[in-house]
């Protein structure tokens, strides 16, 4: 009799609690869509934060050399090898913006313009030193007159195309490096 009282207790005890269940999926349930929802109005925000950046297995100055020679067609505004920034001015990208959007519902701007900021950082991986390089690009629009300029999002292209140049220029150095310390070691043993 005591087993049934208790099986019945324990039924019961199980039933209240998917009621809770129930019910609390019930009462977050609107919280969790509007959450989701809401996300779409602050995407932007996420987004602009995420500058394209990459960590390069070379030291600070070979990196920071490297950067000058990537940069050197862009007009400096600021060159900082202490602080590890360059800065660029306004260079004029109206025709390369246009016709890249030729082809969307949207109107051809009047006037754009970008300026890349780009950040190197020394750093340590293990014992290794490393150097952060990180991107980021304004870019600005003006549709007419009136309006004047407006700050639009990038689409981030230039910034991944320096980003592997750089890879690829800190590549090629390393193994032309390699080769030559082989030639010394070759000749040292000729010798």
């Amino acid at each position: 009799m005591r087993n049934i009282n208790l099986i019945q207790l324990f039924k019961d005890f199980l039933n209240i609690l998917e009621r809770k269940k129930l019910a609390a999926f019930f009462f977050f349930l609107p919280i969790l869509l509007v959450a989701c929802t809401s996300y779409d109005n602050y995407k932007y925000i996420t987004e602009d934060f995420e500058f394209p950046s990459q960590v390069y297995g070379a030291d600070y100055n070979k990196v920071w050399k490297e950067v000058m020679q990537l940069t050197s067609k862009y007009d400096r505004e600021l060159s900082n090898q202490e602080a590890g920034i360059i800065k660029t001015r306004w260079i004029d990208n109206t025709l390369e913006l246009n016709f890249a959007d030729s082809f969307s519902t949207t109107d051809a701007v009047k006037a754009a313009q970008f300026k890349l900021i780009i950040n190197v950082v020394k750093g340590f991986k293990g014992k290794k030193e490393v150097s952060k390089v990180t991107i980021y690009k304004r870019q600005r629009v003006e549709q007419d007159f009136l309006q004047g300029w407006k700050l639009v999002r990038s689409d981030g292209i230039l910034e991944k195309t320096l980003l592997y140049r750089l890879e690829r220029a800190l590549q090629i150095e390393a193994k032309l490096q390699e080769i030559e310390d082989q030639k010394t070691k070759e000749q040292e043993k000729a010798f």
